[in-house]
């Protein structure tokens, strides 16, 4: 039987899962924007831009930018909860339709997030905040995210919903008698917890930005395991504070 890092994907729900995640990184490999078309909306504006892409890219259309958020969301934030996912599967008794279940669950709060997202995408690109490519034409608003997103790194509820992240075993002891698509859901709206400010700084990198999405994946994985988050959370946060705070004197 074959194994990735320790989890078996002999099983087909694995197989699946891995194969839904890879064909969701190449979708979004495929529609990320080039450096040069970034370059262009920034000496030409967001109308050539918008000329261009026709509103395909999401920031005038809710549907696209519902779309974009969704794949991003799906994207990046499944693979955080894998050692959860793992932890169900390795509590047995477990079947492909009950896992289905659960990982639908959990992208379901994500699918919340990202109807919020997109309709703040849509109202800040209508306002002139935020350029066509989905990132911040603002310097009050860039210095507003990385400070919110940074404070938020030292929330009673971030503390609280990280913690149930980086304790599966104990989560669904608690909740498993629920099923898998409210534990899904529960798992899930934790996360949102956890990480919803730093994902909304991807309108200061820019929405479909390949370089922002690994790393803010990267770092929002090392967050929910116990070792490494007593280092990262709180320096990540007074880091996010110390640029929002310095941006404006730039």
């Amino acid at each position: 039987m074959l194994a990735l890092r320790g989890i078996s994907v002999g099983r087909f729900h694995w197989l699946g899962f891995f194969a839904v995640l890879l064909l969701a990184w190449l979708a979004l490999f495929a529609m990320a924007v080039p450096e040069e078309l970034r370059a262009l909306e920034t000496t030409y504006g967001t109308g050539l831009i918008e000329a261009l892409c026709g509103g395909v890219l999401g920031a005038s259309g809710f549907a696209p930018a519902l779309a974009m958020w969704a794949l991003m969301s799906a994207a990046m934030m499944a693979p955080t909860a894998l050692p959860a996912f793992r932890t169900y599967d390795d509590l047995g008794h477990v079947t492909a339709t009950g896992f289905g279940q659960l990982v639908g669950g959990y992208l379901t709060a994500w699918l919340g997030f990202s109807l919020l997202a997109a309709g703040a995408q849509v109202a800040l690109y209508r306002a002139g905040l935020v350029g066509a490519l989905g990132q911040s034409l603002s310097v009050p608003l860039t210095a507003a995210l990385l400070v919110g997103a940074g404070a938020w790194q030292f929330t009673a509820i971030k503390d609280a919903c990280l913690s149930r992240c980086r304790a599966p075993l104990t989560f669904f002891i608690q909740h498993w008698e629920e099923g898998p698509v409210r534990n899904g859901l529960r798992m899930g709206l934790d996360c949102v917890g956890c990480c919803w400010a730093l994902m909304l700084l991807a309108f200061v990198g820019g929405t479909m930005n390949l370089l922002f999405m690994g790393l803010a994946m990267v770092l929002m994985t090392l967050e929910k395991l116990p070792d490494i988050a007593r280092y990262l959370t709180k320096p990540l946060g007074l880091a996010l504070i110390a640029a929002g705070l310095a941006l404006p004197l730039i």
